[in-house]
């Protein structure tokens, strides 16, 4: 468990993780997107409809969100997507592993921009499904792409 330096457990929702969420803005989910996905977690009911666009490369192009969720899962949503445009399949592969070894406590936080941000939902396994949920859907998504290419 994540511990303040004076043994109570550090804060779960601090202001920068409740600011990540109001970003989702930036990525609104339209009928528009070659790919699309529905992902739940079975842990919280949290809900993620995520949509793609890759280029040519099979590279992200865009995403959109529309995030049903608790502030960690809105978070987590937006740590993703903010850092998403031009990473290639295998980088959000990468850091979906990685997350889910730091949640075990198996490994290291991923190396994601902002993803330090939600460090603090470490010791809050009530919230691990909604924090993992974007990076489920987004993986989802890129495999249904990949597909259908």
């Amino acid at each position: 468990m994540v511990r303040a330096s004076d043994g109570r457990s550090a804060k779960l929702y601090t202001p920068r993780l409740l600011s990540l969420s109001a970003q989702l803005a930036e990525f609104p989910l339209t009928d528009t997107f070659l790919s699309y996905v529905e992902v739940r977690s079975r842990t919280c009911g949290s809900v993620i409809e995520l949509g793609l666009d890759l280029d040519t490369d099979g590279d992200v192009r865009r995403i959109g969100m529309q995030v049903s969720a608790c502030a960690v899962g809105q978070s987590s949503a937006a740590v993703l997507a903010l850092a998403a445009k031009g990473r290639a399949p295998s980088e959000f592969e990468a850091a979906q592993a990685a997350i889910e070894r730091w949640l075990k406590g198996e490994g290291p936080a991923p190396n994601w921009p902002g993803f330090d941000a939600l460090e603090p939902a470490l010791g809050h396994a009530g919230r691990h499904g909604a924090l993992l949920l974007p990076w489920n859907g987004v993986v989802q998504a890129l495999s249904s792409a990949a597909s259908t290419r």
